[in-house]
């Protein structure tokens, strides 16, 4: 299904909900593709349980060194510290929307649109995510919805997003459905 095909996902240092990396990672791999793991600085990312330390995952690529070009697709796993740091990094807002340029598929999850909102990218599209980025989402032009998994197609790229760590196997589906 995603033989051949790479898909980004895009980190910052800290803060990334682990599941909401892991279980989508898996998905790509089961599906066949390439995961890689894009952040803002070389090494490790660490990831979170909510609050709490997890994990820690080795950076295969900086959006310095990257160019979208060489990716079939972009994940943006959320967590609160995670977008919210990438959407101060210009190089790391630039990678995100030429995926939208170039009408490449993108899944965010949780609070993952704050990097696409900076990004100015969802004007007139239809997202859900974490209830407390619905005003920011409806003042950015989109129209937020409460869905497990929503897929919108109303734009240069279908972009596929949903609310929390419980729509992940909806997520994961609709992201490698679009991936493919």
């Amino acid at each position: 299904m995603l033989d051949g095909k790479t898909i980004a996902f895009l980190v910052a240092p800290e803060g990334v909900e682990q599941v909401e990396l892991t279980e989508p990672w898996k998905a790509v791999k089961q599906a066949g593709g390439t995961p890689r793991l894009v952040s803002t600085a070389p090494g490790q990312v660490q990831g979170f349980n909510h609050l709490d330390k997890a994990d820690t995952f080795a950076v295969d690529d900086t959006v310095d060194d990257v160019d979208a070009a060489a990716f079939d697709g972009l994940v943006l796993p959320g967590g609160v510290a995670n977008p919210d740091f990438l959407r101060t990094v210009p190089q790391a807002v630039r990678f995100a929307r030429a995926f939208f340029d170039s009408g490449k598929p993108v899944a965010a999850i949780c609070h993952a649109p704050w990097t696409l909102i900076e990004a100015d990218v969802v004007r007139g599209r239809t997202l859900t995510s974490w209830p407390s980025l619905q005003t920011d989402l409806r003042n950015a032009g989109a129209t937020w919805v409460d869905k497990e998994v929503m897929v919108c197609t109303e734009g240069p790229n279908t972009l596929v997003t949903s609310r929390k760590p419980d729509d992940l196997k909806a997520f994961c589906q609709a992201a490698t459905d679009a991936f493919s």
